[in-house]
């Protein structure tokens, strides 16, 4: 029996997919999550083969959470579930050791076969994503520590606060943002939260 996690925000989407991976033979549904900051301690608990991870979750992103699971839970393969192969996605997920970059919304025989071929050491890449992200494939222009600050700006967060939640100096905060914001093209901090998930670079 194939032992799977399923990591998605929203309820009845998460419900739907549970029920209908359970309809194979082969695969059990061991632990559902809405957060992605829930993922690695669901991991580490109820010990999946492969865990489905959407990438825009609350908490943590697909995409982090993959990576933490990689030294985690080494055994456990990652498929990041997308609906879109935005720049940088595809690039961001093969370096956090997924296996698999799929459709969110495909068929679900095709994703019970994937799960499958993972298992088996492959590394599945829906051809169209592939290719929708490569063709516009754009190399990250921010810093780790810029990308910090401009995750933890996401909320509306003041210098002040993204100081003390990060622990930097507010200077520091400030030369972060204002680097972000001119790298971006933007006007704001937000703006350029915005235009960075948008290139698949948060």
């Amino acid at each position: 029996m194939i032992r799977v996690l399923l990591a998605e925000d929203q309820g009845m989407k998460r419900g739907a997919l549970a029920l209908l991976l359970g309809l194979e033979k082969d695969i059990q549904v061991v632990a559902q999550v809405a957060a992605g900051d829930e993922i690695v301690d669901a991991a580490l608990l109820s010990r999946p083969d492969v865990a489905l991870l959407d990438i825009e979750l609350p908490g943590l992103s697909g995409l982090d959470a993959a990576a933490l699971l990689r030294e985690e839970a080494p055994d456990c393969r990652v498929l990041i579930l997308t609906t879109s192969g935005r720049p940088g996605y595809l690039r961001r997920a093969m370096e956090a050791g997924a296996a698999g970059f799929l459709v969110k919304d495909g068929p679900v025989e095709e994703l019970a076969a994937t799960i499958r071929r993972v298992l088996t050491g492959e590394t599945v890449i829906d051809p169209a994503l592939a290719a929708a992200a490569l063709s516009s494939d754009v190399p990250s222009p921010l810093t780790a520590r810029e990308c910090e600050v401009l995750n933890a700006a996401a909320d509306g967060a003041t210098v002040a606060d993204l100081a003390e939640k990060l622990d930097l100096s507010e200077s520091t905060v400030r030369n972060c943002l204002s680097s972000a914001i001119g790298k971006t093209g933007t006007g704001d901090s937000t703006e350029a939260v915005r235009a960075a998930r948008q290139q698949g670079w948060l």
